[in-house]
């Protein structure tokens, strides 16, 4: 049974896992929000549980009560539900989504694994912790990790989609200056909108013969698509706006720069296919784990990191630039970017998984990870 919603940085790695343990002949099972596959991947599960859940959105005593209601059924739901169909494993996958099933699991001594993305815990994993078999990481490093548990760490990396790793064998594609420079631009659920205000006119600040150069594809919240089109052709670039692209992992590898949030399943794909980027972390992220996800990057020199709060049209537009003519600077972070990537990491995720569910504890995950 997989614990997984909210967001595509929960969902993408619990679809990899699925992917994985389903040609290793386990049977897989979704327990998901209300929200659903609001992503359009079908989900490849036997069946897809909706549980209700909660997330705390401000610490007002109503809210509160309100969120830990939610929570609460939502146990008794997962409690019902694994009582009937006895799974052998239960993995969860962060957010608020996860928590029902895993606190149920728990209860009824069901073997449990979480699935940290970020570089630092989230505030449901820190809630589960003291209570789950073993903690499966992306980062060596994470941050706000309870000494007591520490040791129930295991670092396996970010499973990505087999759609991204089929991406990844496509090489780097040096964009020389007499070229196209193809320009990716996608800002997930939480960042379309800021892109569609910052980009267009930070490449309309680009000199005529830059900007014929382009070759941007953007991504763009429903009611963004029609004015962000209207500012790209009122500067001369040739520019396909969407609100959603199946074939993103494609995409990123026809890219030579993609211009991105910091999603811990954005970081992720950009590793494992090796494309150079501009993160700019969402901002007043919980916990900033947009930022140290960029953060960590951005250090292996696959990345630049550029805070919003620093980042205006027009230093926008010297960074792409700037780029745009160095083609072997690109290649390089392409290089230390793919140097970050773990394709193996739905290997060893459902490794741990297999071990689990072997033996009924993490003793023997633990001492194989």
């Amino acid at each position: 049974m997989l614990a997984a919603g909210g967001t595509g940085g929960h969902l993408f790695p619990a679809f990899a896992l699925a992917e994985e343990l389903g040609r290793r002949g386990y049977a897989v099972e979704l327990a998901t929000d209300m929200r659903g596959d609001r992503y359009g991947t079908g989900f490849p599960a036997r069946t897809v549980h909706r549980i209700h859940s909660a997330t705390l959105a401000s610490r007002s005593p109503f809210a509160m009560a309100k969120t830990g209601i939610s929570l609460a059924r939502g146990v008794k739901q997962a409690h019902a539900l694994l009582g009937a169909s006895r799974p052998l494993v239960v993995a969860g996958f962060g957010g608020y989504p996860s928590f029902p099933p895993l606190l149920a699991a728990s209860m009824r001594g069901i073997p449990t694994l979480l699935h940290e993305q970020n570089a630092v815990l989230g505030r449901a994993n820190r809630m589960l912790a003291k209570r789950v078999n073993v903690i499966a990481t992306s980062f060596q490093k994470v941050g706000l990790v309870d000494p007591g548990i520490a040791g129930k760490l295991r670092f396996i990396g970010n499973p990505v989609r087999q759609a991204v790793l089929d991406s990844a064998s496509q090489p780097y594609d040096l964009p020389f200056t007499s070229g196209p420079f193809r320009l990716l631009v996608t800002g997930g659920s939480q960042g379309a909108r800021y892109f569609s205000d910052a980009v267009p006119p930070a490449l309309a600040l680009l000199a005529p013969d830059q900007r014929a150069r382009m070759r941007v594809v953007q991504q763009a919240r429903e009611e963004d698509v029609e004015r962000t089109r209207a500012a790209y052709s009122a500067a001369g670039i040739n520019a396909e706006v969407a609100t959603f692209f199946r074939d993103l992992p494609v995409r990123i590898a026809a890219s030579h720069l993609v211009i991105a949030r910091a999603g811990a399943s954005t970081v992720a794909e950009l590793a494992v296919i090796g494309r150079p980027s501009i993160l700019v972390p969402l901002p007043h992220a919980l916990d900033n784990d947009q930022l140290r996800n960029a953060t960590t990057l951005a250090e292996s020199g696959g990345a630049w990191c550029i805070e919003q709060k620093v980042l205006d049209s027009q230093r926008l537009a010297q960074e792409i630039g700037r780029l745009a003519y160095a083609p072997y600077r690109l290649a390089r972070a392409a290089a230390a970017a793919k140097a970050e990537g773990r394709p193996d990491a739905v290997l060893r995720l459902a490794d741990l998984i297999s071990e689990l569910a072997g033996d009924g504890t993490a003793g023997k995950a633990a001492a194989g990870a």
